[in-house]
C-alpha cells in the first residue's frame, strides 16, 4: 500500500468534506499519511488529526515564512509536543526566500533551533528550501544533519544539489510536480537516484499531478506519480509502491 509522507490535511481546501475524503483512503491503497505542521496552529491541527485518525502520523514545526510568529515559549510548546506518540518528525523547516519576509537571518535562527530539536528527540526533519539552494546546504552541513537524517521534501533543485543529499543520507520527497511537462531537472533526479531514498509525497492540497494538475490534491492521486517513476526507473508500478512504502517506515522510524 501507499505511505503518504506529506499531507496537510488541515488545510481549509479539506472543511467541507475532510473525514470523508480520510476515510476513503484505505479502500484506494492508502495506508498511512504524515500530516505535517507549518505554523503552531497548524502543528496544533496536525495533533487533532493524528489523535483521530489511526492511520494519520504527525511532524511538528514551522515553515521558515511562518518563523516571525516563533518565540522561546512556542518553541518549548513545540519541544514538549514532539514527544507526543505519533510524532514521527520535526517539520516542515528550513529556508525559503520566494517572498522578502521573514528575512533570511530570522529563517536561519529557527531553522539551526529546530534542527536541534530534532537531534534532541532524536526525530528526523522534513526540510522545506525554496529559493534558498546554497544556505540551506551549507547550514544542513554545519549542523551535521546527516546524523539526524529524513527528507528534503518537494525536491526542486538540480541533480548535483540532489547528490549532496543523497550523500548526506537523505531521502528524497517526490510528488505530483514530478508528472509536469516542465519538470525536466526533477526526472533527471529520479532517474539517476536509487529507488531506496525515494518517498512520495503529496504537500495535499497543493501540487496535483497531471492529470488533475490546477484541482484539489489529495493522497488519492499518488498512482499518477508512481506511474511516472515507473516509467522512468522501468521498474513495476507495484515494486515502486512497496519500496517507497518501506522508505516512509524506515526514514519515520514507524513498525507497522
Amino acid at each position: 500500500m501507499i505511505f503518504d509522507t506529506h499531507a496537510h490535511y488541515d488545510d481549509e481546501a479539506f472543511n467541507e468534506d475532510r473525514d470523508a475524503v480520510l476515510k476513503s483512503l484505505a479502500e484506494h491503497g492508502i495506508e498511512a499519511v504524515v500530516n505535517v505542521g507549518a505554523s503552531i496552529q497548524t502543528t496544533k491541527n496536525t495533533l487533532e488529526l493524528m489523535k483521530k485518525y489511526p492511520f494519520v502520523y504527525g511532524a511538528v514545526g514551522v515553515h521558515p515564512s511562518e518563523t516571525a510568529e516563533l518565540n522561546d515559549h512556542l518553541f518549548d510548546w513545540l519541544r514538549h509536543v514532539s514527544e507526543e506518540k505519533k510524532v514521527v518528525a520535526i517539520g516542515e523547516i528550513g529556508l525559503d526566500y520566494h517572498w522578502d519576509e521573514p528575512e533570511p537571518e530570522l529563517q536561519k535562527t529557527w531553522f539551526v533551533r529546530q534542527l536541534g530539536l530534532a537531534r534532541e528527540k532524536k526525530l528526523p526533519v522534513i526540510i522545506h528550501s525554496r529559493d534558498a539552494a546554497k544556505d540551506t546546504l551549507d547550514i544542513m552541513k554545519a549542523e551535521k544533519t546527516g546524523e539526524i537524517g529524513g527528507v528534503i521534501h518537494c525536491f526542486s533543485y538540480s541533480l548535483e544539489m540532489a547528490k549532496e543529499y543523497l550523500n548526506m543520507g537523505f531521502y528524497l520527497g517526490i510528488g505530483g510536480v514530478l508528472t509536469f511537462n516542465n519538470a525536466k531537472k526533477l526526472k533527471e533526479v529520479v532517474a539517476y537516484m536509487p529507488l531506496d531514498r525515494i518517498v512520495l509525497e503529496t504537500d495535499c492540497p497543493y501540487l496535483s499531478p497531471v492529470p488533475n494538475r490546477g484541482k484539489r490534491n489529495s493522497s488519492l492521486n499518488l498512482p499518477y506519480v508512481v506511474e511516472e517513476i515507473s516509467r522512468i526507473k522501468d521498474v513495476p508500478a507495484e515494486q515502486i509502491i512497496e519500496i517507497t512504502n518501506r522508505n516512509a517506515k524506515q526514514m519515520y522510524r514507524l513498525s507497522l
